[in-house]
């Protein structure tokens, strides 16, 4: 169900497109939904590979451990789940510095339940990271350029374990306890680095 505050964003970018001031538009749209934040989406590495092999309860499964081991530290570390797609998660975050240490816990969370899963049911954690200005939607969604960026990041790039941020995101961390950060050679989304999290347990 469409909520009001996607009603009326859609109904702005409606009258962009019947050929109102743009400008004007623009500055409303930015005014009502814009805001700084830190962006995490998490995928699961192996995941397809996995549900076609061992079907789709075996899916449901997965998924349910994901939310299960993984919300609650969301939740502490002021994280706000906007969607759950299939094993991927899209997160808001009020700080980078809060993105980065949540994403640690969920690391840690998840390699201490893989040492003690058979390897079908191990949750092998791929993390990305973005920071900057986008629209927020309600609790519903959230549209900018970093968005896309830690989705590229987290689906795409990252592999099992791995926590990576766009440069944004690094700039934007400060020292964080239990963390370094390394320069790696990516292409992304236009982009052609990003910072990998070198940290105890990986």
């Amino acid at each position: 169900m469409e909520t009001p505050e996607a009603r009326a964003l859609w109904n702005l970018v409606e009258q962009r497109l019947a050929g109102g001031d743009r400008e004007a538009i623009d500055r409303e749209i930015w005014d009502r939904f814009g805001g700084e934040w830190a962006v995490m989406f998490t995928d699961l590495a192996g995941f397809s590979r996995q549900v076609a092999k061992f079907g789709i309860i075996h899916f449901l499964q997965t998924i349910h451990e994901q939310k299960r081991v993984l919300v609650p530290i969301i939740a502490q570390h002021g994280g706000t789940l906007v969607k759950i797609e299939a094993d991927s998660m899209l997160v808001l975050f009020p700080t980078a510095e809060s993105a980065a240490r949540s994403a640690l816990a969920m690391q840690a969370a998840c390699v201490a339940l893989s040492k003690r899963s058979e390897p079908e049911d191990k949750v092998l954690l791929c993390v990305g990271l973005g920071f900057g200005r986008v629209l927020r939607v309600g609790d519903a969604e959230v549209f900018g350029h970093e968005v896309n960026l830690a989705s590229k990041l987290g689906e795409d790039t990252a592999k099992a374990q791995e926590i990576l941020a766009t440069p944004a995101a690094h700039a934007a961390f400060g020292d964080i306890d239990g963390i370094t950060w390394e320069q790696v050679t990516a292409e992304y989304a236009g982009e052609s680095v990003c910072w990998r999290a070198v940290y105890k347990g990986r």
